[in-house]
Formats: C-alpha cells, sequence, structure tokens
C-alpha cells in the first residue's frame, strides 16, 4: 500500500489550544455518606503509585497536556441558601489538579482548566431528587450561586487556572430519562445529569453571564454545554438556538462538545459523524470563538483511536480535545463504562496498568501544545491519516503525525513543505509503545517511511 502524504507548515488551519486529560471522581453515588466513589481509583493506590501516575501524566516524558476537564457534581449543597462543601466529593480530582499545575508551571508550560456541571443538587431541579430531569425556573439564581461558588473556590482558594464553565455533560439526551420525568433512572450506568433543551441552553447562558460578571468574574467563559457528539449539537438544534438568540450569541466564550462517533446496537442514539455545521453557524456571528472536545471515546485503542482525533480536529474544526476519564476503576462504574478504553487502569488489587491507549494518546499529545498552529495536510487513503502542528506562537518545534489503521503495511510518501531536513520518530503500533525509529530525513522535503498496520508515527522537527 502506497500512501502520499503531504504536511505544509506555512499553511495554518487554526490556533490550537493544547490537548486535555480528565479525572472521573463521583459520577454515580446517590449517597456519598455510604458511597464515597471514586472512578479514578487514587483512593485505592499508595502515595509512592499516585506519583508515578502523575508522572506518567504530566511529567518530562508524560502527556503534557495543557488542558483539564473538573466536574462540579451534586453533593456540593444540600438545600438552598445553605452552605457549600467543595471538597468531600472532590479530593482526588482536586488532588490530580493540584499535581499537575505545579508540574506544569515549574515547566514553564500553560494550563488552562474547563469545569463543567455534573448535574445540579436535587433542590434545584423540579423533581426535588437526585437527577431530577428538568430545572426548577424558581431555583435559576441557586443554580448561578452553585456555579459560582465552586468557581470562587477554585480559583481563590486552589488557585486553579480555570477560565472556562460549562453548563452541562450530554444534558441532551431526553431519553435518559422516562418521558414524564418521574424518576431518576440513576443506577442503571448513567451519569449524573439534568435536561437541557436547546431554548434552555440558549436562554440561560445570558443570565450565567451577567452572574459571573456580577461576581467578579468577568474573565470565565461561558460554554454552551456538551452534547454527546457534533451531529447531535447541530441536529438537534443547539447551534441554532445559540445563534438565532442575539443575547446568547454575545454570551457564548467557548463553543463546546464530546466528539463521540459510530453506533452499535445498542447505542444507535450516538450515532454520529465530525460535522461542524453547529460551529460554523455560530462563528458566523463570532469568527474568533474556539471550540473544544471535551470528552471522546479512546474507541480500541489503536490507530483508528488517532483518527478520530484527527476528525475532530479537521473536520469539526476543534481548538482542543479531551478524552473521557484516562484513569478508571472499572468496577465503579455501574453496568461497565460505555467507553471502557482509557491510558490508564486501577485494579482492585490495588495496582495498575498503562494501556495502548496511553500511547496512543502520547502520539499526539506531547507535541500538540497550547500556542501551536493546527497545520494543513493530506493523505490519499481512506484508512490512513496525517495531523499536523506548527509552532505558531508556542516554544514547541513543528510536528506531524501519520495513523496507519489500516489491515496492511503502508509506505508513505511524504512531501513536507516549510519544514526542516531531520525529524526525530517514534511511534506505537500492535508491537510497539513509542519506541524510537530512525531519524527521518527528507531531500527537498521529500522522503518516504513503511509502517506496520495499526501504527502512529510522530515526526518532530529537529
Amino acid at each position: 500500500m502506497l500512501v502520499k502524504v503531504n504536511v505544509d507548515f506555512t499553511r495554518k488551519i487554526s490556533d490550537w489550544d493544547g490537548f486535555g486529560i480528565n479525572y472521573v471522581e463521583t459520577a454515580q453515588s446517590k449517597d456519598y455518606s455510604s458511597d464515597k466513589q471514586d472512578y479514578g481509583g487514587f483512593s485505592i493506590l499508595s502515595q509512592e503509585q499516585r506519583n508515578e501516575i502523575i508522572n506518567l501524566v504530566f511529567g518530562p516524558d508524560g502527556l503534557k497536556p495543557n488542558v483539564i476537564k473538573m466536574f462540579l457534581d451534586p453533593f456540593h449543597q444540600k438545600e438552598a441558601g445553605g452552605p457549600f462543601d467543595h471538597k468531600t466529593t472532590t479530593q482526588w480530582m482536586r488532588y490530580f489538579v493540584q499535581e499537575g499545575c505545579r508540574i506544569n508551571k515549574n515547566a514553564n508550560r500553560p494550563m488552562d482548566i474547563i469545569t463543567t456541571l455534573y448535574g445540579p443538587p436535587a433542590f434545584i431541579t423540579k423533581q426535588k431528587f437526585m437527577r431530577g430531569r428538568d430545572l426548577d425556573p424558581a431555583r435559576i439564581d441557586d443554580l448561578s450561586q452553585y456555579f459560582i461558588s465552586w468557581l470562587k473556590y477554585l480559583r481563590e482558594e486552589e488557585k486553579f487556572p480555570v477560565n472556562y464553565v460549562s453548563l452541562h455533560n450530554e444534558g441532551e439526551d431526553y431519553k435518559r430519562w422516562p418521558e414524564d420525568g418521574s424518576h431518576g433512572n440513576i443506577g442503571t450506568g448513567h451519569d449524573y445529569n439534568m435536561y437541557w433543551p436547546p431554548e434552555q441552553v440558549a436562554s440561560y447562558m445570558p443570565v450565567l453571564r451577567k452572574a459571573l460578571d456580577k461576581a467578579g468574574l468577568n474573565d470565565v467563559l461561558v460554554s454552551p454545554g456538551e452534547t454527546s457528539n457534533w451531529t447531535r449539537f447541530h441536529n438537534w438544534g443547539y447551534g441554532d438556538a445559540i445563534a438565532d438568540n442575539p443575547e446568547a450569541a454575545k454570551a457564548i466564550g467557548i463553543i463546546t462538545s464530546h466528539g463521540f462517533s459510530g453506533a452499535g446496537k445498542n447505542r444507535e442514539a450516538w450515532l454520529s459523524d465530525h460535522r461542524s455545521v453547529g460551529v460554523d453557524v455560530i462563528r458566523e456571528k463570532n469568527p474568533n470563538l474556539h471550540s473544544w472536545v471535551t470528552s471522546m471515546s479512546w474507541g480500541q485503542m489503536n490507530a483508528a483511536f488517532i483518527c478520530m482525533i484527527n476528525a475532530n480536529i479537521y473536520s469539526a474544526k476543534c481548538n482542543s480535545l479531551i478524552p473521557w476519564a484516562a484513569i478508571q476503576r472499572p468496577p465503579l462504574w455501574v453496568g461497565g463504562d460505555p467507553n471502557p478504553g482509557n491510558a490508564i487502569q486501577i485494579a482492585e488489587n490495588k495496582t495498575y496498568e498503562v494501556r495502548k491507549g496511553y500511547y496512543y494518546y502520547k502520539q499526539v499529545c506531547p507535541v500538540g501544545q497550547k500556542g501551536m498552529y493546527v497545520a494543513k495536510t493530506a493523505c490519499t487513503n481512506s484508512l490512513t491519516t496525517s495531523m499536523a502542528f506548527s509552532s505558531g506562537k508556542s516554544n514547541s518545534p513543528n510536528a506531524f503525525v501519520i495513523a496507519n489503521a489500516s489491515e496492511d503495511e503502508g509506505v508513505f510518501d511524504i512531501n513536507v513543505l516549510g519544514g526542516s531536513a531531520k525529524y526525530k520518530v517514534y511511534a506505537t503500533s500492535d508491537t510497539k509503545n513509542c519506541q524510537s525509529l530512525p531519524d527521518f530525513c527528507p531531500v527537498n522535503g521529500k522522503g518516504k517511511i513503511s509502517l506496520e498496520k495499526n501504527a502512529v508515527a510522530t515526526f518532530i522537527q529537529q
């Protein structure tokens, strides 16, 4: 199989805000006093093991992400006007973020944090029980204060660089509740949530924007929440609802969605491609808005995972990407996580495994740093893909990535514009874990490399 690849570092496609990471702690517990859920698993590991994982993620030879997603669970306030408790249910998520921020700061590496409402307290819903489906209009101000108290705690006490707030996590999926909203359906495999129809998103964003400004949080940008995929963001009316509402179009500070795609017999509702239509509609009003993928599947933890990342960047036109929970303790997800791929898996015998997902993600995460530009590429085979990041405003070198998701070995005929005469190369495949390959030294920008099936190679300009 011969594949032609063109990489043009002189052609900027978009700004790049960096790849990200997400530590999930409390996601399904109905009563935290009796079920202290920690899906990320740090609570059962030794300090030495936690240090090792932190180094694998943030260390000098680790993933080196620039973005972290933090959830705001429903347990931070029990009743309207009551005290806030931001610590009890967030111990290990905050520890993970503390260490990541510390390491990035010492390495002079940028860090941004987005915090997402995983689900509100029961009293904020019409139903008044955990995972109630509908927002109580009488509790809109309480919801804003729930966001504000958490943001102030993270920024003022933890000193975290939280610059973005997101309304919901897959709150578009009305099928996760009975039609009459009579029960919360929690404990059946779904995580926390509340239903956020498009009109509610569009009407609440300006309300939250005004509340944030009044609280002195003028620099925290508001996101419309995170639909399950880009198809729903467009087809289900979220992009149009925002673009057609002048106040919402003014209030939005960043576009967000999850980037899941594909379907199985039990997941027909997830059928999706990576379209940018909803993003484009909003950018007609504000061309400078950035767009982030705040969750996506690790897939089969192979080269196709990199192809999905490519589709979110080049087709959905995102400026940052965060996969779903990178560190997982599987038994703590009721019914089994429908996205079981990950980077690191925690076992009940208090050991951990670095999985293939880690090594494939390491092919892109460290080389796509904040401040770089997404550069133009082309690849003449639908089972292969390429992506490129030029230095842009960063101190990072130009880099490009080729993924061979086919079942055949491929010879890649590469033409690089705006690059150099030497590239350091490393690859992951069924037989390799970020293994160094001979330097790629193109002549007049041209050269060839062979890649086995299911292989991803990263080229870093020297």
